[in-house]
């Protein structure tokens, strides 16, 4: 099982980032370790070596049939089941990571940064959902998928284009403005469509 992320997908988190609104001219995307996933409803365990750990949450798509340099067009038969789920970014440690020009690895796919919460299946426009997330009872999150820089079916198509696709694969898909930090003891609950589908807690 691949886990890809996608950085800068919504245009103002962009501006969150770097201070400016701007369009990658291509999808940006990462990778996380299968020791990276969280599901289950398991606690989250907050890395030693950074002082600002952010959560990012994202619709997240699981691919549902192998495939390899899918065009465009087909893209949606390649998955039918989503969620929400959030990408732990050591942001400290970017932040020295971007400006020193190094992958992200280290800051992106630890163990545990790639939470997932219950798959449900797709019956509408993936284009048109709505997530949020709360910590500790407040809403903290709020993201619409029909803002994003490049579609579900334009990551699929460009990220076929290089890696193949199994069955399994998830896509985290980009985040929303207003990433913020966990600190132990918050309580996480992430929501589609204003059903909750994610919980846990942070140690």
């Amino acid at each position: 099982m691949k886990i890809f992320g996608i950085g800068m997908n919504y245009l103002e988190h962009t501006r969150e980032l770097d201070g400016r609104a701007y369009v990658p001219d291509d999808p940006v995307v990462f990778t996380k370790t299968d020791s990276a996933l969280l599901t289950g409803g398991k606690p989250f365990f907050l890395p030693d070596y950074t002082q600002r750990c952010e959560y990012e949450t994202e619709l997240v798509v699981r691919i549902s049939h192998m495939g390899r340099s899918i065009p465009e067009r087909f893209a949606r038969r390649y998955y039918d089941e989503v969620t929400v789920g959030i990408d732990f970014t050591a942001r400290d440690l970017q932040e020295r990571l971007r400006r020193e020009g190094k992958p992200w690895d280290l800051c992106k796919g630890f163990d545990g940064s790639a939470v997932v919460g219950d798959f449900v299946p797709l019956t509408g426009d993936v284009q048109d959902l709505h997530f949020r997330l709360e910590k500790n009872g407040v809403t903290v999150q709020e993201g619409w998928t029909g803002d994003m820089i490049y579609s579900v079916d334009r990551l699929i198509s460009f990220i076929s284009s290089y890696f193949t696709l199994k069955t399994g694969d998830l896509i985290f898909t980009g985040t929303p403005v207003g990433v913020g930090p966990v600190q132990i003891d918050d309580h996480l609950e992430g929501f589609l469509e204003g059903n909750k589908i994610l919980s846990f807690n942070v140690k």
